[in-house]
């Protein structure tokens, strides 16, 4: 795309100047076939999202935006910088604080962001978008914005041809002329407006919509304070074969919004406390409990990095397998009492069949030596965590259901209910080529809706494609009216679960 693009000559005469006769230079142009409403609906998002464009940048905290009447003093506890272009009329104002993802490298900056619009006499509309950053020199600009004045977007259009052109602008500073890197940015910004300006004509809706359930804002202040906390030393001490840069900041994104969630859900009453079933590194774990939160989690097999979590991470970090409670029969009759009211049983026919596995496992692994079964039952209310459980993520809805517990799962691999790979049929409807995490996402959202949950939708702002995460905290219908049975049967049976899970013990015995 960057080809397509038309270079301005360097002696091009301005096509922008401001009343006080700044001129503006003109660096790049490019066809176009969307007209002024589509060009006004892009720049929009792009001043909501700075981050499309960069990705040192989080998002942009708007604190003015309306529509200007000769004054906006007083609107704003930023006051915006107004400047007017000959011939153009300015129609909005807004102001805007751009968020680094990084804030103690780079700092946030404000910036006026002005919309203009102009009719010609042949009909042709021009429209003008504006950005000035509030620096007085290049100096003052931080890392992710260009080293100018102000950054202009002029978009032209003929109603009667259908066609027309958009453009960058840079406003210079005499002691920042004109350099190939302020040219690429140029490029680069002009490029991304065509791309999103081309495809909202084309009829592209997006596909992913992000902060459905919590402001962006709120839960990217919580992650910047995680990550100033924690991450360096997370890196640094990572005991897995695992990239620490993908676990790290992914974990410490999820535990960001599960705070804020919390704080929203519990404001009012005290937290019951989580559970994390399938916890894997026990790092999400790690960062909860040295937040404050009391819980724990569980895995089929123990993880060298357990032991460099915190003293209270490493006790509340158990090896353990699931076999949930609708599924034990006349064996778990003879389980200990008190041991089975904890939500622990040692079955009688699985313990024997975990002792075979145990028995291939090497002698002077004590580490592995105390498998016990659980029953998935929690105190009521306590939030269950399923973070790419595999094998226990279509289980979380109804684990939540018989301790009358809310949840969240983030679905990753596909698993049957026996704890088998295959593959979720696609929803009845879509299209053959529906992937096979999308038709998972939409069996593991029908199970919880079967489960009586009112199922809510969040696409994480975390480093992985599998970031869907799905929230149920409000029922539907009633625990009493649903047959967890029914639900099970309905959805593949559990039929191998037991032998599936046992699979988990013996493979981890041999350190897999």
């Amino acid at each position: 795309m960057l080809s397509k693009l038309e270079p301005y000559s360097t002696d091009a005469p301005a096509v922008l100047e401001e009343i006080s006769n700044d001129s503006w230079t003109p660096l790049f142009r490019h066809d176009c076939t969307f007209p002024p409403e589509i060009f006004r609906e892009v720049m929009l998002n792009l001043i909501r999202n700075p981050n499309i464009n960069s990705n040192h940048l989080f998002r942009a905290d708007i604190s003015l935006e309306c529509p200007f009447t000769g004054t906006v003093s007083g609107q704003s506890e930023i006051p915006p910088q107004i400047t007017h272009f000959m011939d153009y009329n300015l129609k909005t104002v807004m102001v805007r604080t751009m968020i680094p993802r990084n804030i103690v490298v780079d700092q946030p900056l404000d910036q006026t962001c002005l919309f203009y619009e102009q009719v010609v006499d042949s009909g042709e509309t021009r429209s003008l978008v504006s950005y000035r950053p509030h620096i007085s020199s290049p100096t003052e600009s931080p890392f992710y914005h260009p080293a100018v004045r102000g950054i202009g977007f002029l978009h032209t259009y003929d109603p009667e041809s259908k066609g027309g052109s958009v453009s960058i602008h840079y406003s210079f500073f005499d002691s920042e002329p004109r350099t190939i890197k302020l040219e690429r940015t140029a490029q680069h910004l002009l490029a991304v407006l065509y791309k999103h300006g081309q495809g909202l004509a084309s009829g592209y809706v997006k596909r992913v919509n992000h902060d459905v359930i919590l402001p962006q804002a709120t839960v990217q202040n919580t992650y910047s304070r995680l990550k100033t906390k924690y991450a360096k030393l997370l890196c640094q001490n990572w005991a897995e074969t695992t990239d620490p840069g993908k676990h790290v900041f992914e974990d410490l994104g999820i535990a960001a919004f599960l705070i804020e969630l919390w704080r929203e859900m519990y404001k009012d009453k005290e937290f019951p406390g989580f559970i994390d079933i399938g916890c894997g590194n026990g790092l999400l774990v790690h960062i909860l409990i040295e937040e404050g939160y009391a819980g724990w989690g569980f895995d089929a097999r123990r993880r060298k990095s357990w032991s460099m979590h915190s003293p209270k991470a490493r006790d509340s970090l158990k090896e353990l397998v699931l076999i949930p409670a609708i599924l034990q029969t006349e064996e778990s009759e003879g389980a200990d009492s008190d041991a089975l009211a904890g939500g622990l049983s040692l079955i009688p026919g699985i313990a024997e069949a975990i002792k075979d596995v145990k028995a291939e496992s090497d002698e002077s692994n004590t580490a592995n030596s105390t498998h016990r079964i659980h029953n998935g039952i929690f105190p009521k209310g306590t939030f269950i965590i399923s973070n790419h459980a595999d094998e226990l993520t279509p289980w979380t809805p109804i684990l939540a259901n018989l301790s009358e517990s809310p949840f969240m799962m983030i679905p990753c691999c596909s698993h049957a209910l026996s704890g088998a790979r295959f593959r979720a049929a696609a929803p009845k409807g879509s299209s053959s080529s529906t992937s096979a995490f999308s038709s998972l996402v939409s069996w593991v959202s029908a199970i919880a809706s079967d489960c009586g949950w009112e199922v809510e939708k969040e696409m994480l702002r975390i480093p992985s494609t599998r970031n869907t995460a799905l929230i149920g905290r409000r029922r539907e219908i009633s625990f009493a009216d649903v047959n967890m049975i029914d639900v099970v049967n309905a959805h593949g049976g559990a039929a191998g679960w037991e032998e599936n899970a046992l699979k988990l013990v013996k493979g981890a015995t041999r350190g897999h």
